[in-house]
């Protein structure tokens, strides 16, 4: 079956030439203010030079990569019981999950600008520490844990 939808291409961001970068920015926009998202994003990605040393680029990739689940448990109705059955996570939803998480989690930090909690939180996620990490690893967790539902997977 073809995929019904049509996906929409989007430019690349026009600082680093990047596409993962540019739908950062969209996930982090809201009420369609771009230039605030960008902002925020580029403000981040300074503080990360600044603090680690690196380049800011290879770090949010690091990040993204880290944060990116492998499997995830979806629900299936069989027979009027519902099972959280374990499956593998196409590399279109496993980038936008890490996204998600990683805004989720700089947004849940209080009392800094957010181009700080952002660069906090990737600057952990790439380390492989934070947030984001435990996320993926309960996810992991429950995947694993309903292994044996497996064989319900389409």
């Amino acid at each position: 079956m073809a995929n019904k939808f049509k996906t929409r291409e989007i430019a690349p961001d026009p600082m680093y030439d990047n596409l993962t970068v540019a739908k950062f920015v969209n996930m982090l926009m809201e009420q369609g203010k771009k230039n605030i998202a960008r902002k925020i994003v580029y403000g981040s990605f300074d503080i990360i030079k600044e603090k680690t040393k690196e380049e800011p680029m290879a770090v949010f990739e690091r990040a993204i990569a880290e944060a990116t689940p492998s499997v995830e448990v979806r629900p299936k109705r069989v027979g009027g019981a519902t099972y959280q059955v374990p499956m593998e996570v196409p590399a279109k939803r496993g980038l936008s999950l890490a996204m998600r998480w990683i805004i989720a989690a700089a947004y849940a930090k209080k009392g800094k600008p957010m181009r700080q909690k952002l660069a906090e939180e990737m600057i952990l996620t790439s380390k492989g520490e934070g947030e984001v990490i435990k996320k993926k690893i309960n996810v992991h967790k429950m995947a694993e844990a309903n292994k044996a539902f497996a064989h319900l997977n389409r």
